[in-house]
């Protein structure tokens, strides 16, 4: 007679696999999606394109272009209309800055307005400013919100408003609450 293997109450002879639970596989699945969607979506060109309303608007009304004209043309007149419609740099060395320090920091309205300078802004005045601004900003004039952007971009500001009644609005003016990046 063949042995068999004795059995002993509760114990199973059977040999099996445990699947794994369904929160686990459905875990894997996703790993392996997310992993094929940045496969499929990485690429050399640029997500993101620039759509100009005005000759939007303009091509709606005007004729509607000929099957014999390609495509890249229209995109290569797009292209020169968005070009002659840029607003000149700001130059900066023609734009006066003010810089103030809200912060018990000695000295960081004149450290700022020496990295101000070496970029090449004309900073007329470093001072204390004594009042309540919840984050660092730079303030504009009606007329100078291009080169507030600019001025913000070079000293890595996030904050850029228009100027409040007490201040010029001939100048911009730089309120630090901390350290600049």
């Amino acid at each position: 007679m063949r042995d068999r293997p004795r059995r002993t109450a509760g114990a199973r002879t059977e040999r099996g696999t445990v699947l794994p639970s369904p929160v686990v596989i459905l875990s894997v699945l996703a790993v392996a999606f997310a992993a094929v969607a940045f496969v499929v979506t990485t690429g050399d060109e640029p997500a993101e394109r620039v759509v100009d309303q005005a000759s939007s608007s303009e091509s709606s009304t005007s004729s509607p272009a000929t099957s014999e004209e390609p495509s890249t043309d229209a995109t290569e007149q797009q292209k020169k209309k968005q070009q002659k419609k840029k607003p000149p740099p700001v130059q900066r060395g023609q734009v006066p800055v003010v810089v103030f320090n809200n912060t018990g920091i000695t000295g960081l309205a004149g450290q700022v307005s020496g990295r101000a300078t070496e970029v090449g802004w004309d900073v007329v005045a470093a001072d204390n400013w004594y009042g309540t601004v919840p984050a660092t900003t730079v303030y504009h004039g009606p007329q100078m919100k291009r080169a507030a952007n600019q001025l913000a971009l070079d000293l890595g500001v996030e904050r850029v408003l228009p100027a409040i009644e007490s201040m010029s609005n001939d100048r911009l003016t730089l309120i630090l609450t901390g350290q600049l990046d």
